[in-house]
């Protein structure tokens, strides 16, 4: 059986803003539109009996997620029913956090929050210049300003502590690093995790003028240098990973190493499908052939499937390009959504191999230089 990291439980299919590079609604594919604007009661019922079942079978405690569309759209009282379902099963050391844009926090939902050991990370992309670039609501407005007011509630909070688990940003490679990087400091967040814009080789990400290209890679290395070079600094999860892998450690998440993160994803119809990430490739990419629901199928019998063990073994890259690479180990291949090309599916290196090379070489070098100053 795939040993399970991370539970993804889509609570909502919709959400209240429409960013320009969601892989959800703007990227091809409309599956959303098919389910349940909300997950129900009864389908928390049946997910919390599975992981029941999951946490007697799996020894290891797994995390759950509860995403979106836009999660926090469930309101004070269905939140509340979610979460205190999903106590009574899983026992705190088990983490449960939410994804949010951080629009309709509140105190009653922060209060929630503390009382069933729920941590929160919004997504923010930088200051309003940059979040407002994409990050926009339905009729093209602005969002930043209310974004900012759920941070300063949550920061705010008693249990701010706990609750505030940090950033989730996607990276603008027109933007300026420093600036990026002082701007969440300022805000008092303890990381931020910085995202690779989602693309192939068919469609190349945003900024991003061709395969050879490294608008990314370059990026990251200037974020590096002004990290280093901060006493105090705030944690950057993919530079901390990278210079871990580059010590001979491992990784803590998927994108970066050559990993074995065991996800699973679960919507607001019960489905439960690949890591939704895959939607950006094509249309129903995320979706597995055996129609699995939680309403009808165990979890830790999908879980020891030969089908989920093929989606799982995605992760890492089949290329004869990257398993020839001396960088592999820390590299990983990527993330599989930024494989595809329609004719050799996912069997190529990331569209981003270049800009992985570009800041790998970067922190060996500074590792090395280290070393011999000692």
């Amino acid at each position: 059986m795939v040993e399970i990291d991370t539970i993804l439980i889509k609570v909502a299919s919709q959400c209240n803003i429409n960013c320009s590079y969601c892989y959800v609604y703007n990227m091809g594919d409309d599956s959303w539109a098919n389910m349940p604007n909300f997950i129900s009661q009864e389908t928390v019922e049946a997910i919390t009996k599975e992981l029941e079942a999951l946490k007697t079978t799996q020894k290891r405690p797994f995390a759950i997620v509860l995403h979106g569309g836009e999660p926090l759209l469930l309101g004070v009282r269905r939140l509340e029913l979610l979460l205190h379902s999903l106590r009574k099963t899983i026992p705190d050391n088990y983490c449960i956090s939410i994804q949010t844009n951080g629009m309709l926090i509140s105190d009653k939902i922060l209060d929630l929050c503390s009382r069933y050991k729920t941590s929160i990370s919004i997504s923010l992309d930088g200051p309003v210049s940059i979040h407002d670039n994409h990050r926009l609501g339905h009729k093209g407005e602005g969002t930043y300003h209310r974004v900012i007011e759920g941070i300063e509630k949550l920061k705010a909070h008693p249990d701010a502590s706990f609750l505030f688990a940090g950033l989730l940003a996607v990276i603008d490679p027109t933007s300026n690093p420093h600036t990026i990087y002082r701007f969440f400091k300022d805000i008092g967040t303890p990381n931020v995790d910085f995202l690779y814009r989602d693309g192939n080789h068919a469609k190349l990400p945003f900024g991003k003028e061709t395969f050879q290209s490294t608008e990314y890679g370059t990026w990251l290395a200037g974020l590096l240098d002004i990290y280093l070079a901060d006493q105090s600094p705030i944690k950057i999860r993919i530079l901390d990973d990278i210079i871990r892998l580059a010590l001979g450690g491992l990784g803590l998440k998927e994108g970066v190493g050559v990993t074995d993160f065991g996800i699973a994803v679960i919507d607001t119809d019960g489905s439960v499908t690949k890591n939704d990430t895959l939607k950006s490739s094509y249309k129903g990419a995320d979706r597995f052939l055996e129609h699995w629901n939680i309403h009808t199928h165990r979890l830790v019998d999908i879980f020891a499937s030969d089908e989920f063990a093929h989606a799982h073994a995605l992760q890492r890259p089949s290329s004869l390009i990257c398993q020839a690479c001396p960088e592999l180990r820390i590299c990983g291949g990527g993330m599989p959504l930024h494989r595809w090309k329609s004719d050799s599916e996912y069997d190529n290196p990331s569209v981003y191999c270049n800009d992985q090379l570009l800041i790998i070489n970067k922190v060996k070098a500074i590792l090395l230089e280290a070393k011999q100053c000692a």
